[in-house]
């Protein structure tokens, strides 16, 4: 099947399964790529807290942040992780990267962002070469959405207003879905992110390194992964979830040595907070993107 026809292919797919998306997948040897709408900027969620986390190991590396300072964390105003604790306790730096990566904890987030605030991970960001990423805001701007103030029953009516309350410019009612004043990036963005990570030369090797591992020890795999880890294949990645909002962006080696960056950027047009058959259809029109590059 030729490029363009898959492409129309996989786009009715999705349309029917009531989603909108942004794709990229890169050869990381020769560069070949395939997407869908891949400039097609949105929210990134908590996608930030990559480039996050190489703000805060350049610091570290700088000898500007000790890795093993403790910080002082308060439960509370999040789903996971520290946010569920009875009780304040104190972590390392460099234990708050882990908390923040493998189980999107964004009370460890919003610790990190004291320790590299927005304005200083975009200009990271920039030193990379990537400039389709910008950072505004810390985790908090996240935790102050309808779905905040509802109860779990009212919770569709959150998810009818973030569907409903855009504009064709990408702007929102909501300002955290407001690509113009909250997180915003595209799909190719995230794909030069993840090759300049996973191929290093402006950012140290060493916290390339370090960042790959942490997107390895991921435990968010209802997504991607299912489809794209095996035996035969090592799949490092991070999630962000919002709203309508399902994302996944990371790399699956294969035991060939060929190696592939995936971005997946979605929206729903479905309000509902448990979509398994849109994480199933990321990841299939995902799959079929990589396959055809693959066997291309």
């Amino acid at each position: 099947m030729s490029t363009e026809a898959l492409i129309r292919e996989l786009r009715a797919e999705l349309d029917d399964g009531g989603l909108r998306g942004s794709f990229l997948v890169r050869d990381l040897r020769t560069g070949e790529e395939a997407g869908i709408e891949p400039d097609l900027e949105f929210p990134t969620a908590s996608l930030v807290k990559i480039p996050l986390a190489v703000a805060v190991l350049e610091l570290v590396r700088a000898g500007e942040v000790d890795g093993a300072e403790p910080v002082l964390l308060r439960p509370g105003g999040a789903p996971t992780g520290v946010g569920r604790f009875r009780h304040p306790a104190r972590v390392a730096v460099e234990d708050l990267l882990y908390l923040a990566m493998a189980i999107s904890d964004n009370v460890a987030a919003e610790a990190l962002f004291t320790i590299a605030p927005p304005a200083r991970v975009t200009e990271s960001l920039r030193r990379m070469g990537v400039r389709g990423i910008t950072v505004r805001h810390p985790m908090s701007d996240l935790s102050d959405t309808p779905a905040d103030r509802l109860g779990p029953d009212d919770a569709y009516l959150a998810h009818s207003l973030a569907i409903g309350a855009g504009t064709a410019g990408r702007g929102h009612m909501m300002p955290q879905l407001d690509v113009t004043v909250g997180n915003s990036g595209t799909a190719r963005a995230f794909t030069d992110l993840l090759q300049e990570l996973w191929s290093p030369s402006a950012v140290d090797p060493a916290i390339a390194e370090r960042v790959r591992g942490l997107m390895g020890d991921n435990m968010m795999r209802q997504r991607l992964a299912p489809d794209f880890a095996s035996d035969a294949s090592k799949w490092s990645s991070k999630t962000g979830t919002l709203l309508n909002l399902r994302h996944e962006v990371g790399v699956v080696e294969h035991a060939d040595g060929q190696a592939f960056a995936v971005a997946v950027l979605t929206e729903s047009r479905v309000p509902a907070i448990i979509q398994p058959g849109a994480e199933s259809l990321m990841a299939r029109v995902a799959v079929s993107l990589r396959d055809h590059l693959r066997g291309g």
